[in-house]
């Protein structure tokens, strides 16, 4: 099951130009099993989301991108999140008291918005984006390479915010998930891959294989 685990859909998040059934209409076209909203700061879409997806069926699973005051964090699993920018680990301890998962957003991405070295100093991350839709491939690489050291789960998504991106990257689950229960178990598990969307379908990557994470981007 392919899954864009990191998504912004206009309503709270302000600089995107999408619409929830846009995004929808788009990742089944794709062949997405579902997506994940993860907007900047802000969980608001989460009860609409939930009577969306059980009125059409479609998997939604709302989390947040939160800006911490180290990098960005792409959580799922927590109903209390900081209203101001907090330090990383004090927002991973915040999700893991919870019962959540985490992982680092774009750590590489030359925006001054990844985590970077800081993922050498946090402790209870449960993965890494090495695959973003909205990222260079030699930032990629590098989130590959410390996914590896670091022995954490590594994770595809498109962070779209316009229609031409919903999709271009996506987490490959090995197990079908409809809820967010079942979504957080398969996390926890792991076994998942970043993939990309190429001719018709995606291609799961390994990401030990500097040229096959550069295919993403040809």
């Amino acid at each position: 099951m392919f899954i864009d685990t990191h998504m912004h859909e206009m309503t709270y998040s302000k600089d995107s130009f999408l619409k929830l059934d846009q995004m929808v209409s788009i990742a089944r076209q794709k062949g997405l099993g579902g997506i994940c909203i993860t907007d900047h700061d802000s969980m608001g879409l989460k009860e609409y989301a939930a009577e969306y997806a059980a009125r059409t069926g479609f998997p939604v699973f709302v989390g947040i991108e939160f800006f911490s005051l180290q990098g960005d964090i792409v959580a799922f699993g927590i109903d209390e999140y900081p209203k101001e920018r907090i330090p990383a680990q004090d927002f991973i301890d915040l999700v893991k008291a919870q019962g959540g998962v985490c992982f680092a957003a774009h750590p590489f991405r030359n925006n001054n918005r990844g985590l970077e070295d800081n993922l050498r100093r946090v402790h209870g991350l449960d993965g890494l984006e090495v695959l973003n839709g909205s990222t260079s491939a030699d930032a990629c690489r590098k989130a590959a390479e410390y996914a590896l050291e670091l022995g954490l789960f590594t994770l595809g998504s498109s962070d779209c915010h316009i229609p031409e991106k919903v999709g271009v990257c996506a987490t490959y689950f090995p197990e079908e998930v409809h809820t967010m229960q079942e979504f957080l178990a398969a996390f926890k598990k792991g076994g998942m891959k970043p993939a990309y969307y190429t001719e018709g379908g995606y291609q799961v990557i390994d990401i030990k294989n500097s040229v096959n994470l550069r295919a993403a981007w040809i």
